[in-house]
């Protein structure tokens, strides 16, 4: 097995420890979420450019990544959905699952014609302020409740209620409008009377 599948096998290996220590009320549990979400999202963006580089390119890599960093990401907003501590509410989630799920489709129409669909500029900018923000809030909930600062009201409310929350809804965006690019691409693929 190449290095850029085992960066991506690694990956998949942080995701079941990434949500037990965000669940497991350990001291710096959320730190340590952190830590591994981090890792995580470094194996993305050094695999597929050793492959690329290193001409490592496999069918078992065109297939694990993109599944690795849709769990990865569905993963860490699942978990914020459920956290009282991050207002984010399930609607970005069903949207951005659901941008998933249809590329993932076309994905395998493409697949059926003999195509390939790379990665395009909007959805690697998709998920690179994805992967931030998720960032971001795990520092967030790292800061509230692994140390003991004394943090005013009107941060803990401003991060809270607005910063964290347009960091998701920015990513929700950039989540549909790399979808509507991809179906735009790919429409084709789709004829109702087959």
């Amino acid at each position: 097995m190449n290095l850029p599948n085992k960066l991506t096998l690694l990956r998949v290996f942080l995701i079941p420890f990434f949500l037990l220590f965000i669940y497991l009320k350990v001291p710096f549990h959320f730190l340590i979420a952190l830590f591994i979400f981090a890792v995580a999202s470094v194996t993305d963006a050094l695999d597929g450019k050793i492959a690329r580089k290193r001409n490592l390119v496999t069918n078992f890599g065109k297939f694990l990544d993109p599944l690795a960093d849709k769990v990865l990401v569905i993963s860490a907003l699942t978990v914020f959905v459920e956290l009282p501590e991050i207002n984010m509410g399930a609607v970005p989630l069903i949207i951005i699952s659901a941008r998933e799920f249809m590329v993932s489709g076309l994905r395998l129409l493409a697949a059926d014609s003999g195509l390939v669909v790379a990665a395009g500029m909007w959805g690697k900018l998709k998920t690179a302020f994805t992967m931030v923000s998720i960032v971001v809030a795990l520092v967030w909930l790292s800061v509230c409740h692994d140390f003991d600062f004394n943090i005013a009201d009107s941060l803990r409310n401003a991060m809270d209620n607005v910063v964290i929350p347009v960091l998701i809804w920015i990513s929700t965006a950039l989540t549909v409008i790399s979808g509507c690019i991809y179906l735009k691409g790919y429409w084709h693929l789709i004829d109702s009377d087959k």
